[in-house]
């Protein structure tokens, strides 16, 4: 299945942006990378509070970023770029908690943020 395709047969797409596409998809993972760490951070010993806390706040604004990104009927354009924004700013925040620990799934986790973030930022310019 296709995101891509499936947002191509909307009534009122006229000129898809593959960016927006992108970044919508990579956000959806991104939640899902994010929630899969917190949840293995919260089964290693010692203190992972602050990333737990970070992946968790993390996935959430990318599923918003995420849906938000599918929707094409009256889009709200200062709303999406503003959670686009959000988004890279969680995405950079995450990452670079995740960075701080030698856990295998914070390594894959902000390598995932960084991907988005910069999914989010290619996107950005074409909001309009």
């Amino acid at each position: 299945m296709s995101i891509q395709k499936m947002i191509a047969k909307h009534p009122q797409v006229q000129d898809e942006t593959e960016e927006l596409v992108l970044a919508a998809r990579h956000a959806m993972l991104c939640a899902l990378f994010c929630t899969s760490c917190a949840d293995a951070c919260s089964a290693e010993d010692g203190d992972m509070q602050q990333c737990i806390r970070t992946c968790m706040d993390c996935a959430d604004i990318c599923t918003a970023t995420a849906k938000l990104g599918v929707r094409r009927t009256a889009q709200n354009v200062e709303v999406l770029r503003a959670q686009l924004e959000l988004c890279i700013k969680a995405c950079e925040t995450c990452a670079k908690e995740c960075e701080k620990h030698d856990d295998e799934h914070c390594t894959w986790c902000a390598k995932m943020c960084r991907e988005c973030a910069d999914d989010c930022r290619k996107a950005l310019p074409l909001v309009k």
